[in-house]
């Protein structure tokens, strides 16, 4: 029998630094799911949780649109002679926006004008014809039928008089209206005829003029959303503003924010069939013009308040199979798995409406080192992410 060949230095010295390095791995950190160390507590920090009133900031995609949105038209129809505007620049209510050519419509005064004369002239010389047969009637000079029809004669004179009249000022009226006015003080929009164009009347658009200040802001609610809202509306988890209104504030499409608020004014209670959205509109101050009409923003509510729910740091929610849960300290000194419901963020926090309950120890450092049962020794308590917007929110929510 061959005696056996001793091992080679190196292949000792693999072995040893081998089983160094497992030990060292067994001495660290367990992973999630594990316990630290060889049954040593996770040095964890806590934040007590207590319920609060804590504000409600609802974001939606929103288009903005001029309060009030108005189509030039002309009332008369002509050759379209001028164009009195600059495009896309300001203009007053009742400033000349075009110019119809009012050749035609000054003959049509004229005419109407001698018309009127010509009837004034039949009408008073029936009037007086009916004046000089009044005394032949009561002397028995003339039948009563002769009289008769020099009365009516002086009534159709009168008649045709007050009709001449108001073709007359129907004929100034076409002819101010070749004067195309915007109604409204606003940005005009581009001309939509050139000049030399034949305008037929109100039937074609020559322009529109957008009133600006204020602006308003046009946004969806989704079904589902609205539906969620009301539900916690109804269980008594969120209180709206007291009148309906909601506060509104805008960021820009470079996320500026708008320097200025409004409110809400009006809420469809229909759905749409083509977006399965709820219409909302807020109204807000634009004096300076900053905001365009069909400019895309996002838009933002407050005035809600969420009642009885908990502030929790972010990086104390996980997520599991199951769900979102935090770990919790237990009075045993072990680590302890909560399933929560969140809702919003607010800030650098969760905001969670179930699975909590006052003074739950929620541990906001540390979490990854945990699993359930793992043995924790709590150090001081950690500080919240928005230690200022606590009292706050009880100020609104109070």
């Amino acid at each position: 029998m061959r005696p056996q060949r001793p091992l080679p230095r190196t292949a000792i010295l693999s072995f040893c630094l081998s089983s160094l390095i497992l030990a060292a791995c067994g001495r660290g950190e367990g992973g999630p799911g594990g316990h630290a160390g060889f049954g040593g507590p996770v040095p964890v920090n806590v934040v007590a949780v207590q319920p609060e009133s804590i504000p409600v900031t609802l974001e939606y995609a929103a288009q903005t649109l001029g309060s009030r949105e108005v189509e030039v038209r002309a009332r008369v129809s002509g050759i379209l002679e001028k164009r009195n505007y600059q495009e896309g620049g300001r203009v007053k209510a009742g400033q000349s926006l075009f110019t119809i050519d009012p050749a035609p419509f000054e003959a049509a005064v004229a005419r109407s004008e001698a018309d009127v004369a010509a009837s004034e002239a039949r009408s008073a010389q029936a009037a007086r014809d009916a004046g000089r047969l009044q005394p032949l009637l009561a002397s028995k000079a003339i039948s009563q039928k002769e009289f008769d029809d020099a009365t009516s004669g002086a009534a159709i004179a009168a008649a045709d008089l007050k009709a001449a009249q108001a073709r007359l000022r129907e004929a100034r009226l076409n002819l101010a209206w070749t004067r195309v006015e915007s109604p409204i003080s606003g940005i005009a929009s581009r001309a939509l005829k050139s000049e030399g164009s034949l305008v037929s009347g109100p039937d074609v658009l020559l322009t529109t003029v957008s009133q600006t200040d204020p602006v308003q802001v046009l946004f969806g609610v989704a079904d589902n959303e609205r539906l969620r809202l009301r539900q916690e509306a109804d269980a008594g988890r969120i209180s709206w503003p007291v009148d309906g209104r909601f506060q509104v504030s805008l960021k820009l499409a470079d996320g500026s924010e708008y320097g200025r608020t409004g409110t809400t004014d009006f809420s469809d209670v229909r759905i749409s069939r083509e977006t399965g959205t709820s219409e909302m509109r807020a109204e807000l101050p634009n004096p300076e013009g900053l905001l365009k009409p069909g400019q895309f923003v996002r838009v933002r509510l407050s005035g809600a308040v969420r009642t009885g729910s908990f502030r929790v740091p972010q990086r104390a929610v996980l997520e599991g199979p199951q769900g979102k849960f935090v770990y919790v300290a237990g009075s045993d000194g072990k680590a302890a798995m909560k399933p929560v419901q969140t809702a919003e963020w607010t800030g650098g926090d969760v905001v969670v409406i179930g699975g909590l309950t006052a003074g739950d120890q929620v541990i906001v450092d540390g979490v990854l080192k945990l699993g359930p049962g793992a043995p924790v020794q709590v150090g001081s308590p950690a500080k919240e992410a928005t230690p200022e917007s606590a009292p706050a929110a009880q100020k609104q929510g109070g």
